[in-house]
C-alpha cells in the first residue's frame, strides 16, 4: 500500500500533467514551483523507509525529469530550438493514475511537439499568431492567403509529417533493436549456464574416473605382487626339485667304466 508522502506525490505529479496540457502565458509560474516541489518530494520518498520498488522510482524520476526538460524547452528562445529539445525529452511509460487510458506525460509531449511544430511552421511562413487559439477569422485569413504561400504550407507541413513518421519509424527500430538484443542476451546467458552445468557435470565424472582407476590401479598392483611371489616359490620348488633328482640319478646310476 502506497504511503501518505507517495499518495501526495502522485497527487502533485498528475496535477502538474495536467497543468503542462493547458496552454500556458509567460507569466504561468506554477508549473515551475510544482516541478521544484516534486523534486524535493522525490529526494524524500528515496529516503523513506516505506519508499516504492525501484522500477516505481525510476518511472516517477523519468517523469519528473520530463517535466523539468519541458520547461527549459519553452524557455529557448527560437521555435527550431523548442522543437529540437522536444525531441530529446522522454516521457513516461506508465499511467500517473489509473484512470488514464494514454499515460499523461505522453499525451503532453504530443502537445508540446505539435505546438513547436506550428511555431516553427508560422515563423517560416511569417504568419506567428498573436492570439491565444485560432479562431474563424484566423482560419478566413489562412484561406485567403496566395496560392503560392498555401502550397508552401501544404509542402511544409508534408516535410515535417514525414520527419516525423521518420523518427517514429526510428524510434520504433530502436526499440525493437534493443528488444533482439536483450532476447540475444537471455540466450546466450542460458546457452552458458547450461554449458556451465554440463562442464560441472563432466569434472565430477572426470573425477569419479579419477578415483575409479586409482582404486583398479591398487587392486592391480597388490595382484601383481602376489602372482610374483607364487612364481618365485614355484620356480625355487622347481629347481630344487631338479636338483635332487640329479644327485639320486648320479646315486643310483655310477659313472660306467
Amino acid at each position: 500500500m502506497a504511503s501518505r508522502l507517495e499518495i501526495n506525490f502522485i497527487r502533485l505529479l498528475s496535477r502538474c500533467e495536467f497543468v503542462a496540457s493547458e496552454k500556458r502565458g509567460e507569466a504561468e509560474w506554477r508549473l515551475e514551483k510544482y516541478v521544484a516541489a516534486l523534486e524535493d518530494m522525490l529526494v524524500a520518498l528515496r529516503k523513506s523507509p516505506s519508499k516504492p520498488t525501484q522500477e516505481v522510482l525510476t518511472e516517477y524520476t523519468r517523469k519528473v525529469d520530463f517535466l523539468k526538460g519541458l520547461l527549459e524547452a519553452e524557455k529557448l528562445p527560437s521555435p527550431t530550438e523548442k522543437a529540437l529539445a522536444n525531441q530529446f525529452l522522454a516521457p513516461g511509460r506508465t499511467p500517473t493514475i489509473a484512470n488514464e487510458r494514454m499515460p499523461a506525460s505522453k499525451t503532453v509531449h504530443i502537445q508540446s511537439k505539435a505546438r513547436c511544430t506550428g511555431e516553427m511552421r508560422d515563423e517560416l511562413l511569417g504568419t506567428r499568431l498573436s492570439g491565444k487559439g485560432t479562431t474563424d477569422g484566423e482560419l478566413r485569413n489562412r484561406r485567403c492567403l496566395p496560392l503560392d504561400e498555401r502550397q508552401s504550407a501544404a509542402e511544409l507541413d508534408a516535410v515535417l509529417q514525414h520527419h516525423h513518421n521518420l523518427q517514429e519509424k526510428l524510434a520504433e527500430d530502436m526499440l525493437n533493436l534493443a528488444r533482439n538484443l536483450k532476447n540475444n542476451t537471455l540466450a546466450a546467458q542460458n546457452i552458458i549456464k547450461q554449458d556451465n552445468q554440463t562442464l560441472s557435470q563432466s569434472m565430477r565424472q572426470a573425477d569419479l574416473n579419477f578415483e575409479k582407476l586409482k582404486t583398479e590401479s591398487e587392486r592391480l598392483e597388490q595382484h601383481t605382487k602376489k602372482s610374483v611371489n607364487w612364481l618365485l616359490w614355484l620356480m625355487l620348488i622347481l629347481v630344487s626339485f631338479t636338483f635332487i633328482s640329479m644327485i639320486l640319478f648320479i646315486r643310483i646310476f655310477p659313472r660306467l667304466r
